[in-house]
């Protein structure tokens, strides 16, 4: 995977602890350290199935970047300090569900057994949540809006066998289009989020005022809508170098679009964070 190689002549990349093995629990100690000091109460894990699994029984032999999970925050020491969820990356390069059946049958009873039940994977209202990346890959593997539905309301009524009030799932779909939306919850999505802000900036480097009132005008777009169904995501930057040099265009093959440039200060983004704060606390209960 080329290691580091891409971020040698990005050295203001480098983390905090330096260049670490994401599988060690004494790193996910320090992750969880730094974020519950700092107001960060639950780490949303991007989890990946390979294409081979798909239509098979899910093991963990059979996830691509598992061990963030499964070998360090599962042996973590302070792992009962930090909520966890799974946001199911399911690209075209890796493995999404085959249909209902594996859904329900293969995919489901592996979530249950190693993530829905330990006490700190996230839960609201006895049900948990998982988050889906490529939820257009989702919806047509599993049909039409009603056939989804169908599906998604299975996955409830698997849960609430297993003790929980059901099962509560979350598209990345940022956008501001109201049919977008309606379709989704008719699909029987319960609110959707943004991996980023959405926030798309005019030029390289604008001033931090753009970034920071255009966040803030897509979210009251978006609520202005619908005020239930939209978990607002604030972004501090957006760079996406070194991921759309030459080297990962190139010689991996990747065709990353660039994006323009932006960046806010720790301040700023406490200002955005703030401002979300007060636009979500003025929402109907």
């Amino acid at each position: 995977h080329n290691a580091f190689d891409d971020l040698h002549e990005y050295p203001e990349r480098t983390p905090l602890m330096g260049y670490y093995d994401e599988e060690n629990p004494e790193v996910c100690d320090w992750e969880i350290k730094w974020a519950v000091e700092h107001g960060v109460n639950c780490f949303i894990h991007c989890w990946y199935r390979r294409l081979e699994n798909m239509g098979k029984p899910v093991t963990v032999d059979m996830l691509r970047c598992g061990h963030g999970l499964h070998e360090a925050l599962f042996n973590a020491k302070y792992q009962k300090y930090m909520n966890f969820a799974i946001m199911f990356e399911n690209m075209p390069r890796w493995g999404t569900v085959a249909d209902r059946k594996d859904l329900l049958e293969n995919v489901l009873p592996f979530w249950m057994e190693n993530y829905f039940k330990r006490d700190n994977y996230l839960k609201i209202d006895n049900k948990p949540v998982v988050f889906i990346f490529a939820h257009t890959r989702f919806d047509e593997a599993l049909g039409t809006p009603e056939e989804e539905k169908e599906a998604l309301d299975a996955c409830r009524e698997y849960c609430r066998a297993h003790g929980f009030d059901g099962m509560i799932f979350a598209p990345c779909n940022t956008s501001t289009n109201p049919e977008t939306h309606a379709a989704c919850l008719a699909k029987g999505y319960d609110f959707r989020f943004g991996y980023g802000s959405g926030y798309s900036a005019p030029c390289d480097f604008p001033e931090s005022s753009d970034p920071m009132n255009g966040q803030l005008d897509l979210l009251t777009k978006r609520l202005s809508q619908d005020p239930m169904h939209f978990i607002p995501t604030a972004s501090c930057f957006l760079d996406t170098t070194p991921r759309t040099n030459k080297h990962w265009r190139i010689t991996l093959g990747y065709n990353f679009e660039k994006y323009n440039v932006w960046y806010i200060t720790p301040n700023e983004y406490r200002q955005v964070l703030q401002r979300m704060k007060d636009i979500c606390d003025s929402l109907p209960d």
